[in-house]
């Protein structure tokens, strides 16, 4: 099993997340106080990798679209995340 490595700041995102129903990019912009600019970027370097999934599907996260747009955690990589989020 591959051992995941984030960022302090993709650490707050992801910990922004709701793991049930998933956030919106505004909910994680609020939780995190990071810029929204700021946080397009790290979504689509999550949704990159797989860790997150954007509803509705969209190729590129922009700072215009990320607000209206639900991110969730990639079920496939749920667990792992969590261990990863627990060792930091």
């Amino acid at each position: 099993m591959k051992q995941i490595k984030l960022s302090g700041r993709e650490l707050a995102v992801l910990r922004a997340i709701d793991y049930a129903t998933g956030s919106t990019g505004t909910e994680i912009r609020e939780k995190t106080s990071i810029e929204g600019v700021d946080v397009a970027e790290i979504l689509n370097a999550l949704c990159e990798v797989g860790y997150v999934e954007v509803v509705p599907f969209t190729e590129q996260v922009s700072s215009k679209n990320y607000a209206e747009s639900t991110f969730e955690i990639n079920p496939s990589y749920a667990l792992q995340l969590k261990e990863s989020m627990r060792r930091t």
